[in-house]
């Protein structure tokens, strides 16, 4: 059975996380704590949403999905980016990453979303083949970049002010410089791409 997550589901999902990151060899890197999660989830304003795959003979959460909006420029459009896809090893080969991922198919569909998108590690043989068979399509000519840390505070640091009172751009406007200059919104600068 396919349902959307509930507060109770927290500390299963939290679990089922820190299995995944370490099939994926990252242990170390997942630092989510579950308060973390519980706010994201189902804080005022969420903006990332998890599907349970619950195995009904035992009750109890066997995988999940965790997902987000996106929206592309060029479709003008939302679409759903899913941020990780876990079934556990015991519940594998009964279809419930099928089922998680038709049922956020579903979701894509009945909201007229144009897409629905996500990554996935290019040693992760089983996977790729899966989502192969599924039509899923690789987008081989785009490569994934990422500021944390240290290079990311250093960029935030450059950030000037948006209109000279010293407030800066934020979540409602793109700022100006060399962000516009550079056309960070759009392909100009890779960033917009297939939007």
């Amino acid at each position: 059975m396919i349902r959307p997550a509930t507060p109770a589901d927290v500390p299963a999902i939290h679990a089922m996380i820190r299995e995944l990151a370490e099939y994926e060899r990252a242990l170390d890197a997942a630092r989510a704590t579950p308060a973390q999660l519980r706010e994201a989830l189902f804080g005022a304003d969420p903006a990332v949403f998890a599907l349970i795959a619950q195995d009904d003979s035992v009750g109890e959460p066997v995988g999940f999905a965790l997902w987000f909006r996106n929206f592309s420029t060029w479709t003008g459009t939302h679409g759903i980016y899913l941020e990780d896809l876990y079934v556990r090893p015991e519940a594998r080969g009964a279809g419930h990453g099928r089922a998680l991922l038709a049922e956020l198919a579903r979701i894509c569909v009945e909201r007229g979303y144009q897409r629905f998108e996500w990554s996935v590690l290019d040693w992760n043989e089983p996977s790729i083949g899966f989502y192969k068979s599924l039509g899923a399509v690789p987008m081989d000519e785009w490569t994934v970049h990422r500021l944390t840390g240290e290079p990311l505070r250093t960029l935030a640091e450059r950030a000037r002010p948006a209109d000279g009172r010293g407030e800066r751009a934020g979540a409602h406007g793109a700022g100006t410089g060399d962000a516009a200059a550079a056309g960070t919104g759009g392909a100009a600068a890779g960033t917009g791409g297939a939007g």
